[in-house]
């Protein structure tokens, strides 16, 4: 049971972590008009805040994961 929720785990954090590159890739920096109706927009910090943080938090989690798993 621990080992399957540890694979969903990982995977729901791959998603999070790759939908925050795509994110930080595809964003039109230049043109607010292609992100001011996002969630967190209008303004851009908003946007990747909303986007890009549960990707950090879920790269965090998973380094600090796999130190505990190595270190027992």
């Amino acid at each position: 049971m621990r080992r399957t929720l540890l694979i969903m785990g990982a995977i729901f954090a791959a998603f999070l972590i790759v939908r925050a590159i795509v994110e930080v890739i595809t964003i039109h920096y230049a043109h607010p008009s292609s992100y001011e109706h996002d969630w967190g927009g209008p303004s851009l910090i908003g946007v990747l805040l909303v986007h890009c943080l549960p990707g950090v938090l879920a790269a965090i989690a998973l380094v600090v994961v796999i130190r505990r798993s190595r270190s027992s």
